[in-house]
Order: C-alpha cells, then sequence, then structure tokens
C-alpha cells in the first residue's frame, strides 16, 4: 500500500489521505482546513494529478473531512463516493451550509477564491454519494484488484465510520475520529478487536492526559453546577459549539437536567445550522436507530432563536445560556461576537465543551488568564477578561490511552499516526514504540508518499 497525506499543514485541518491498494486508487476524506481562507485551505491535490481516482471514502460530516470533497468530484467526474447511510443523511445539508459561509466569507474579507463550489455543484454531484450500512461488506474492483469495505461505529458524531479494508490477505483499518464513551446521544466506538496488518489512527488527544474524577459523567455535571451558579448570579453562560454532533449532545444534556429539576430556570438560545440539524438527527434515530435524538427536545426547552443583531463587544441585554457555533470561537461567528460582549462583566462565563484548536481564538483564550487583556481583532474589540473561562472535558475524541490499547491489540505490522498536532503525535510514536516494538510507526510528512 502506498499512502500520501494530502493535508498541506499537517496537523488537524484540510484531512485527507491518498491511499494506493493494488492497483486501485482511494481518497479516505476531503476537509477543508478552518484556519486557512481559500485554495490555501484545500488539500493539496498535485501528488495526485494524472492519477486515476478509483474511490472516495468519507469517514464522516465534519467540514475538516468533507469541505473540499465538491473540489475533487468536479476533477474525477466518474468517481463514486461512499459513506455511512447516517452520512448520506448529512453530507448535503453541511456542503450547502459550507457554501453559504463562503459567499459571506468572499463579502466580508474579500477572499477571491470563495466560493470553493456554489449549490448547484452540489446538487449536480450529489447522484455519486453512496451510503452504506454499517457492518456490510460491500465490494470495490479496480483493473485487476478488488477490495472489500467494511464500516465499523466509530463513536464521535453521528455517521462517523472506521474504515476496515481486506485486500488480498491483508487488514487495512482506518480509524477515522473516534470516540469509545457513550454520548446522550450517540453510542460509542465498536471496534473489530484483532490483527490488522496496517492500522492509520487519528491522534488528537494525545497531548490530553485525563485526570481522575474528570469522567464525562462528572464533567457533565460540573457543566449543568457551573450554568446553575451563572445564572444565579445574574449572568450569562456561553457554549461554543460544534454545529454537528456537540450542539444536539448537549441540548439533550439540558434536557435531561431540566426534565430531574436540575437546571435552573433560564431562556436558552441558539440558531443556524444546528437547528436544522437537529431535524435530520431525529430523521437518522428513527430511520437507522443509530442515534437517539428527537425533535421535541428543543420544544421542551422552549428554545429560543439568538438574537439576529449581536453587537461585537456588548453584553446582550437578555441573559441566559447561549449554545451557538463555532466551537472554537473562529472570527466572524455568532460564538466569537458574543464572547466580545460577555468577557468584560464577572457575572459571565464561557464554556468550552469541545476540542479547541490553539491556534483559534478559542484556544487563545482558554490559554490566556484572568484579568489580561484580550484582542477580538476582527471584531475590533479589546477587552479585560473578568467572566470564568472554563474548559469541560467532554471532546468526542477518545483519549490516549484508550486509542493505543487499541492500536497495541492489534499487533499491526505499521502504525501511521494522523489527525493530531506534532506534540500529540510524538505522544503516541513514544507510547506505541514501547508497547509494539517490532511494529513501524510512522508520521507521515505531508505530501510525502510512503510505501507501507
Amino acid at each position: 500500500m502506498k499512502l500520501t497525506d494530502l493535508n498541506r499543514e499537517g496537523g488537524i485541518g484540510a484531512n485527507s489521505l491518498f491511499v494506493q491498494i493494488g492497483d486501485i486508487n482511494i481518497l479516505v476524506d476531503c476537509g477543508l482546513n478552518p484556519k486557512q481562507v481559500g485554495r490555501a485551505a484545500t488539500p493539496d491535490f498535485k501528488s495526485m494529478r494524472g492519477a486515476r481516482l478509483d474511490l472516495i471514502i468519507i469517514t464522516h460530516c465534519h467540514l475538516d473531512h468533507i469541505g473540499s470533497l465538491p473540489v475533487i468530484m468536479r476533477e474525477h467526474p466518474n468517481t463514486p463516493v461512499i459513506m455511512t447511510t447516517s452520512s448520506r443523511m448529512l453530507i448535503e445539508r453541511m456542503l450547502h451550509n459550507s457554501a453559504n459561509v463562503m459567499v459571506r466569507q468572499k463579502e466580508e474579507a474579500n477572499i477571491p477564491d470563495y466560493p470553493l463550489f456554489t449549490h448547484d455543484d452540489i446538487d449536480r454531484l450529489s447522484k455519486r454519494l453512496m451510503g452504506l450500512p454499517f457492518n456490510h461488506a460491500k465490494q470495490f474492483r479496480g483493473v485487476k484488484d478488488s477490495i472489500e469495505i467494511i464500516f465499523h461505529p466509530a463513536g464521535h458524531v453521528a455517521g462517523a465510520a472506521a474504515v476496515e479494508i481486506h485486500h488480498q490477505h491483508r487488514h487495512i483499518f482506518f480509524t477515522g475520529d473516534v470516540l469509545f464513551e457513550n454520548q446522550r446521544t450517540l453510542a460509542g466506538a465498536k471496534f473489530p478487536s484483532g490483527h490488522f496488518d496496517t492500522v492509520i489512527m487519528e491522534t488528537t488527544r494525545g497531548t490530553t492526559e485525563r485526570p481522575l474524577g474528570k469522567e464525562r459523567v462528572h464533567e457533565v455535571a460540573r457543566l449543568i453546577t457551573s450554568i446553575n451558579d451563572t445564572i444565579q448570579r445574574g449572568g450569562s453562560f456561553l457554549i461554543p459549539v460544534f454545529a454537528l454532533g456537540r450542539m444536539q449532545e448537549i441540548f439533550a444534556i439540558l434536557h435531561d437536567a431540566r426534565k430531574f429539576n436540575r437546571l435552573a430556570p433560564c431562556p436558552i438560545f441558539t440558531g443556524g445550522l444546528g437547528i436544522d440539524l437537529a431535524d435530520y438527527f431525529d430523521e437518522i434515530s428513527r430511520k437507522t436507530k443509530h442515534v437517539q435524538f428527537n425533535r421535541g427536545i428543543l420544544k421542551e426547552l422552549q428554545v429560543k432563536p439568538t438574537p439576529r443583531k449581536l453587537v461585537a463587544g456588548v453584553d446582550p441585554q437578555q441573559n441566559g445560556l447561549y449554545l451557538v457555533s463555532s466551537g472554537m470561537m473562529v472570527e466572524r461567528t455568532p460564538s466569537y461576537t458574543l464572547a466580545s460582549g460577555l468577557i468584560g462583566h464577572a457575572r459571565n462565563t464561557i464554556g468550552f465543551v469541545g476540542y479547541c484548536d490553539p491556534d483559534t481564538p478559542g484556544g487563545h483564550l482558554l490559554k490566556a488568564k484572568h484579568g489580561e487583556d484580550f484582542l477580538f481583532k476582527t471584531a475590533n474589540v479589546k477587552a479585560k477578561i473578568k467572566a470564568r473561562i472554563e474548559r469541560f472535558e467532554m471532546s468526542g475524541h477518545a483519549d490516549r490511552e484508550e486509542l493505543a490499547e487499541f492500536a497495541a491489540q492489534t499487533q499491526a505490522r505499521c502504525i501511521v499516526l494522523t489527525h493530531g498536532d506534532p506534540p500529540a503525535r510524538a505522544w503516541f510514536a513514544q507510547q506505541l514504540a514501547a508497547q509494539m516494538p517490532k511494529t513501524r510507526i510512522l508520521d507521515p510528512v505531508p505530501l510525502q508518499m510512503y510505501q507501507v
């Protein structure tokens, strides 16, 4: 097998792997880097130029895994795209939203490359998108070779899959983004045990050791306690969330808390893509039983739309609980604008409940100290940090020890490290080398081809 990481920057961003198995050329994911703009945000497809592309596999529908998909589909007009049945129900909505965002960014920031694709492109390409149930083997043929593909539930988010590929006598396994713990809306990953020849694995939380007492059940309870404390002192609580998965998960948590009278009375504000996706989660729940969520949760919580005219640097007049994207508080998003107004008041709290790239505004805020000045550059706001800034260990990614344990039990001949910042990959490289001295541990340099 030959493997090339097409993510220009490495780390976590425009996730995309070009894999050659026998005479079959496969692209696994095709994402967009949220920290870059224009063509620089896409994978670098130069190493694929002139090559036949037989198949595109999508592991899940977060934009760092699908955001450039229409771009590569235009370049390879006959290549089929497969994903899980649940992802097939989500992917078009996610791509249409991305097209809207790029149009807005083109106007706001004068980005000439945007939009990278249009709504018409998505509609035209949609007939090539195919859904495959979990644990259902499907064969694909190249000119001479054939492979068998099986999707396994990966937790993380609705539709997320690990990918098992059989080629002749070789078994290859891509973990995708994975969470082994159960969430309120989604069961944890269910991976096959036993030997694989090659494992390509995510490393997101390689630098994060979960302290004793920070288990998910305790962190959920701590979140509710912190919300109640903030509301009772007359403040607002902002939860920056990813629209896909994390927003619906937090709604389910709040619904349970309110049902058992554990959540202080307060208005709950939200809006945008996450509300639309609640309908999709409801449909996936009914049709596939893959998630546990129903749209009635929002009605019972009496969720209100986020005020339309949020003003940067101004504390919203209506105190309450705000669930808005982006999860990393990226510039020019509702969570970024809201945070710029909340941060200067001690009664407020900003609580992060998922992964935050250290180079995003959310990552910068988590590293900042209370009392320091914090600059919201694109909002032209500088404010002293008086609000509470909290992180709750509720990541959608597996703890590093769990992933290392899974990798070790495979006794793979080669393990390829992906989807992680350099220090995270370094932790896995060191741990796995110690546990698996006969295994080749590969941390691929972007755009360099490896014989695996």
